[in-house]
């Protein structure tokens, strides 16, 4: 039913949400330095295991669900695609909420939105193409991927080395509207996914059900990934946050901009991409709420010993 779903969707609101999309990589990058990319060098193992994390298991992992759960084609590949897009923009700030490493976390988005121009397209036909069913439905839409690689790049990279270069060039002005520029590209963003549901909203509550567990089980596998990833490779506790939120906080927006430019708005995917928008803030939320408290619990258990042993 999912493929045959076409959303209200018009040209006059896909130029919106790709200069939103554009605003938002701006935002972030106002917040990235060169130097953030030398954690590659500075955190070698950590780095190495989130990008796997992020790259190729979450990929892999989705490959799974969709071979087991099978999926309707347009589902599983909004799925496909949500899982080769970059990190979200709201990660290194639930990373610092939850108390993990946040200089990895920037080091990580910065690295993976830079090698996201190249590896998103290629994750996203590698993956789909390995299932018959996914890999016709791409064939019916004559997917262009020199043409999504330059998408990508033009939506990701330009406002990145834009933000970037604002941000070391006139550093004091970019500290004076780093916040509430921020914040602005957000919400709008927010605003522009809630009013693309309500325009579409029969459409959403006829597969309700399914994209609500669906997105729910995806996302707690894409958390879960990171954070075994981190376990197996032996990171510390702040690390493994880190690389946790990371996996699981994705660019969902790319994903929406993506759907709309070059699969004429396929129901499914738009949907699973657009929920996925929604779901992964309020569990990302909700993870890094529940370690804030730990952090906190930790540290009151810390000065009570001291106050004991103070007495004592």
């Amino acid at each position: 039913m999912e493929d045959q779903i076409r959303l209200n969707f018009n040209p006059q609101s896909l130029m919106v949400l790709n200069v939103i999309l554009g605003l938002v990589m701006f935002g972030v990058s106002l917040d990235l330095k060169v130097s953030d990319f030398r954690g590659v060098f500075e955190q070698p193992r950590a780095m190495a295991v989130g990008l796997l994390a992020q790259l190729v298991f979450l990929p892999a992992v989705t490959w799974v669900l969709v071979w087991l759960w099978r999926p309707s084609p347009s589902i599983a590949l909004g799925m496909f695609l949500v899982a080769a897009c970059p990190g979200g923009n709201v990660s290194n700030f639930l990373t610092h909420m939850a108390g993990g490493n946040t200089s990895l976390s920037v080091s990580m988005t910065a690295v993976v939105s830079l090698v996201a121009v190249i590896l998103t397209p290629w994750n996203f036909a590698f993956w789909a193409g390995l299932l018959p069913e996914t890999a016709k439905a791409m064939q019916e839409v004559h997917v262009d991927f020199w043409q999504m690689f330059q998408s990508v790049l033009w939506l990701l990279l330009l406002p990145l080395v834009l933000g970037m270069l604002v941000a070391a060039r006139a550093s004091h002005w970019a500290a004076r509207i780093r916040g509430p520029f921020q914040v602005f590209s957000l919400v709008a963003f927010a605003g522009f996914v809630v009013l693309a549901l309500a325009n579409n909203w029969s459409h959403f509550l006829r597969s309700l059900e399914l994209i609500f567990v669906l997105v729910a089980i995806h996302n707690g596998l894409a958390f879960l990934t990171g954070y075994v990833s981190g376990w197996l490779g032996r990171l510390d506790v702040l690390d493994r946050r880190a690389v946790t939120i990371e996996v699981g906080i994705q660019n969902s927006g790319l994903g929406l901009v993506l759907i709309f430019n070059f699969f004429d708005g396929k129901g499914g995917m738009a949907i699973i991409a657009a929920w996925w928008g929604v779901w992964h803030l309020i569990a990302g939320s909700s993870l890094a709420l529940y370690w804030s408290q730990d952090k906190r619990r930790a540290s009151g258990a810390a000065n009570g010993a001291d106050g004991a042993d103070g007495r004592a």
